[in-house]
């Protein structure tokens, strides 16, 4: 499986585009360029997605975060910078290039299904390899597979306009898993669904990755479904991305007074985890005398009845049973009573590069691991 980096990604609408990239480059905001006609829709984005892993790009309504995805498959034309993907830069790529590699290494799930009504649910998810030219049996097959994947088998020779909200998007989801691309796209692929539709389409989308391992981009402007999907998260605002780390990251330290204020009202003790929120053990600790002992993934919740206890903390092991650190009663109440506060005044003009994410322990970061000398 391949990476996909964005470097340095710019997408200006309006009158001299490159004038305008370089205004922005040399400080310009987008309030300046708007004034003169140019719409700055995404500025300076620039991170890398890892193999089999979910990032999701979260932001409000004209934060950018939708522009930036078709972006990455060639769907809008960067002003300025690169996207690269499987040791392809997509942006140099010839228009016949580039559709050949939509059609077999990325693949794209929409908000509003996309379903073709004249077509069958197996001919819909069948769609993708079609467009490749693959024979009709097997492509059949395929999408019969991706169907029971995506929860649909047996509704194979139906209609679209016969299914709920939830299964159509399964379709559009099947159509995408048909063509066993390495990178899935989905632009706010659940925000059309009703709540409890949209939080058993999440599941299955954790299920399936479980053992598909997608590289999957994710677009949403809820943080609750961020949350719970990224492996990491991208918080958008004005068409730069303020903040890049994983949920807990983002809870814990978040970069700017943006970025805290957005996350004021979610509920830590179901996203943070014991790994997120312990300290070093003092000297003298014995972890027997612990009144309990939980692993790294143990989420928060679970250490109220523990922690509720004068004394000894908390012990928190890794994997294989080893010490890694402590949960104090005042360090649990620390973190889920107060409002978490950004770490340093990062400007909110200003784009994580996010070459290496840095591991928490390093520089001021509150959550340290215990040092083992790696």
């Amino acid at each position: 499986m391949s990476t996909l980096q964005a470097e340095d990604l710019y997408k200006v609408f309006g009158r001299r585009p490159d004038e305008a990239v370089e205004k922005l480059r040399h400080g310009a905001d987008r309030e300046e360029l708007r004034a003169g006609g140019t719409t700055a829709a995404v500025i300076d984005a620039s991170f890398t997605v890892e193999p089999g892993q979910i990032f999701v790009v979260m932001g409000l309504s004209g934060s950018g975060k939708s522009t930036l995805l078709r972006m990455l498959n060639g769907l809008l034309e960067p002003t300025a910078g690169h996207v690269r993907f499987d040791g392809q830069d997509l942006t140099a790529l010839s228009p016949r290039d580039l559709r050949a590699v939509r059609s077999k290494k990325i693949s794209m799930v929409f908000q509003h299904f996309a379903l073709f009504p004249h077509r069958s649910v197996l001919e819909n998810a069948a769609y993708g390899l079609e467009v490749q030219g693959v024979p009709r049996k097997e492509r059949e097959q395929r999408a019969v597979e991706a169907l029971r994947l995506a929860g649909l088998a047996g509704w194979e020779k139906s209609w679209p306009d016969e299914l709920s909200g939830g299964m159509q998007q399964r379709v559009g989801l099947a159509r995408a898993l048909a063509t066993d691309a390495d990178l899935l796209l989905m632009d706010e692929s659940f925000s059309a669904l009703d709540p409890l539709i949209r939080r058993d389409m999440q599941d299955q989308l954790l299920e399936l990755q479980k053992t598909l391992k997608k590289t999957i981009v994710f677009i949403t402007h809820d943080l609750n479904e961020a949350m719970r999907l990224g492996d990491r998260i991208a918080v958008m605002r004005d068409g730069r991305i303020v903040q890049i780390g994983s949920a807990e990251d983002i809870l814990v330290t978040p970069a700017n007074d943006y970025v805290a204020s957005f996350i004021q009202d979610v509920d830590r003790s179901r996203v943070l985890t014991a790994g997120a929120i312990m300290a070093a053990p003092g000297k003298g600790y014995d972890p027997a005398d612990a009144p309990a002992t939980v692993t790294e993934d143990t989420p928060v919740i679970e250490l109220f009845t523990p922690c509720s206890k004068d004394g000894v903390a908390v012990a928190v092991t890794d994997e294989s049973g080893k010490l890694t650190g402590v949960v104090t009663r005042e360090r649990l109440l620390a973190v889920l009573g107060e409002p978490m506060k950004p770490t340093a005044q990062t400007s909110m003009t200003k784009t994580p590069k996010d070459a290496v994410p840095t591991p928490r322990g390093e520089g001021d970061e509150p959550v340290k691991k215990v040092s083992t000398g790696a």
